[in-house]
């Protein structure tokens, strides 16, 4: 296998971020990116064997993953998994990403939940999203909000690049990897809900997943050969 690494986005996540490391560490290296949180979250990930950096002010999911990306490459990363801190992705799930990843070397693979099991205004607004999504690159989506994923370094080098900062950053991941035709791949995961505390903002981010859907439409569209 290569040289590869977890990276988890953290805000104000000392709740859970420590239990999340614990199991995710006996895989590999754990990378934790702070974003401007105020509570214990760098203590905790620290204590639990986490290499932590931090950017203050908060800058939102996709800046503290585009710094972490960055870490990677400097670590000379050949690949990372991305989970999130709040325990809603089972690190236990890290082996079915690196198989996937060993038979296929796909530059993205996503951990693809179960809607039928989510709350129903999380079900709604992620069956919503899938189909746009599916509509704006013209083929099946089956879970582009879901922040458990792997990537390649190829992958993860042009997402240095983008100008999305927030949970969007997800979105455009995966229309940057079928826009320079590298391979998208999908894992079944469990689909977990507790008592975590949602970060995102929803008017703000419809606007923005709508802005972003709208532009990757345009972007898809079939090239005419004459």
């Amino acid at each position: 296998m290569k040289n590869g690494c977890i990276l988890i986005p953290a805000y104000n996540e000392e709740k859970h971020l420590g239990a999340v490391i614990a199991k995710a560490i006996r895989f590999m290296p754990v990378i934790v990116i702070d974003d401007g949180s105020h509570d214990e979250t760098v203590k905790v990930a620290k204590a639990a064997g986490a290499e932590v950096f931090q950017q203050i002010p908060n800058q939102g999911k996709g800046a503290a993953l585009q710094r972490g990306f960055a870490e990677a490459i400097r670590k000379r990363c050949d690949f990372l998994v991305t989970l999130d801190a709040d325990g809603q992705h089972d690190p236990l799930e890290i082996p079915k990403f690196l198989e996937a990843y060993r038979l296929n070397q796909p530059d993205l693979i996503i951990g693809f939940r179960d809607f039928t099991k989510m709350p129903f205004i999380r079900r709604l607004s992620n069956t919503t999203g899938s189909w746009a999504f599916s509509w704006a690159m013209r083929k099946p989506i089956r879970d582009n909000l879901s922040g458990y994923r792997l990537l390649s370094r190829d992958l993860f080098g042009i997402l240095l690049h983008s100008q999305e900062s927030g949970f969007e950053y997800e979105v455009e991941m995966i229309v940057q990897c079928i826009e320079h035709g590298l391979k998208l791949d999908w894992v079944p995961i469990e689909t977990i809900y507790a008592d975590e505390t949602s970060h995102i903002r929803p008017l703000h981010h419809v606007v923005n997943f709508l802005r972003v859907v709208i532009d990757a439409r345009k972007r898809s569209k079939p090239k005419i050969i004459v």
